[in-house]
């Protein structure tokens, strides 16, 4: 029986896990969860699921759900528990699925504590993936990915050597813009944007998936992952999202990993890997799919993949800079302050004005982390 904690339950990711983690019980336990303020669902989870344990960061929230339990389960509350709680004996597994920077903190500690990793926070990776990736070949932790795209090329490396890799090529459905010109996208509204066509998922991670910076982490995320440099990671547009990514090798020859869009195959795969297990989940019907279209991205139409590549090959502190003023871009755009096109133009002005350090220790990422958002703040409300 492995012991799983959940950073993030009550989202998408979150409930996905619960869902594949019932359908083993005789393997897998949620043992903690962990939500922000969502403590309606928080408490139809606890019910459903019957966890050690639960952990609220919001604490007005965390306040109101214990008197709701009335003692009848652990509640930790507040920012700071996650790293206490990452890092119990009866904890095997930490499915990180916190949205942002927020992730970082508590997945070190649970790298220290020898967890295994089940990564769905891209971020933790684009603001210190070199700490990350070190600090984990240091204590012997896995570090298995959830995200569809790099699932994919896992899947596709098993039982091949690096040194064959000629690239690898992430696959992106271009969200509910592909189509749209660019002069259209100066007006489009937060409905629009959050109306994709083929994926579920919270509001943040939707928008990034509109401005295709989305893509732009997870090319981040690759390089640290698999070790590849930049320019053996390519994006390619994919409308249909059967195909969640592939590996080209040196003798010319694709392997290419496909499945419908569900999150639950992946962190299945992550939970067993390396091995498989059974499932119920929807098949894909090749009789039925019909055409599968490839393109290459725009990067007139998406210029937040241009930028988070430019991060990359950059490198040091500028990934994180990329990152935080993109959460807080986002956020403002969500709240109508800002049009989204104004997204990218926000992340590259701030992107100008940074002087990159090179192999930040982690309280300078953090540092940077503030300062980058303070500084997103100031020229968005400069803006008329």
């Amino acid at each position: 029986m492995k012991n799983i904690v959940i950073l993030g339950s009550t989202g998408s990711i979150g409930q996905s896990s619960l869902d594949v983690i019932s359908r083993f019980p005789e393997r897998y336990r949620a043992s903690y969860l962990v939500a922000h303020k969502n403590i309606d669902l928080l408490q139809q989870q606890i019910d459903m699921y019957n966890p050690k344990g639960v952990a609220v960061i919001d604490e007005c929230a965390g306040s109101v759900l214990r008197k709701l339990t009335n003692g009848s389960i652990e509640i930790l509350t507040g920012p700071d528990f996650m790293e206490e709680l990452v890092q119990r004996d009866d904890i095997d597994i930490v499915i990180s699925s916190l949205v942002g920077f927020a992730g970082l903190r508590p997945t070190i500690k649970a790298i220290e504590a020898g967890k295994t990793i089940a990564l769905a926070n891209k971020e933790t990776l684009v603001v210190a993936g070199e700490m990350i990736m070190d600090l984990a070949r240091k204590n012997n932790v896995s570090i298995v990915p959830v995200d569809s795209e790099h699932s994919a090329i896992l899947q596709c490396l098993v039982g091949e050597d690096l040194t064959s890799v000629a690239k690898v090529i992430l696959t992106a459905s271009g969200g509910p813009f592909l189509n749209t010109s660019i002069e259209t996208l100066k007006t489009v509204t937060v409905d629009e944007a959050l109306n994709h066509p083929n994926w579920r998922m919270g509001n943040k991670i939707t928008i990034d998936s509109a401005t295709l910076m989305n893509k732009g982490l997870e090319v981040i995320e690759a390089h640290h992952l698999f070790g590849l440099p930049p320019d053996k990671i390519e994006v390619v547009i994919h409308p249909q999202s059967i195909i969640h990514s592939m590996v080209e090798f040196i003798d010319g020859s694709v392997k290419a990993q496909l499945g419908v869009p569900d999150m639950k195959i992946p962190i299945q795969y992550a939970l067993t890997y390396p091995e498989r297990s059974n499932s119920n989940f929807e098949r894909v019907d090749f009789r039925k799919t019909g055409m599968m279209e490839f393109r290459e991205p725009d990067p007139e139409q998406f210029p937040c993949l241009r930028l988070a590549i430019e991060a990359l090959q950059k490198g040091g502190t500028m990934p994180t800079v990329l990152n935080a003023a993109n959460e807080i871009a986002v956020q403002a755009f969500l709240n109508n302050e800002i049009s989204f096109m104004q997204i990218s133009g926000c992340i590259e002005r701030v992107m100008s004005d940074h002087t990159t350090i090179m192999n930040p220790p982690l309280d300078v990422i953090e540092a940077t982390d503030r300062e980058t958002r303070k500084q997103t703040r100031s020229f968005i409300e400069s803006i008329d």
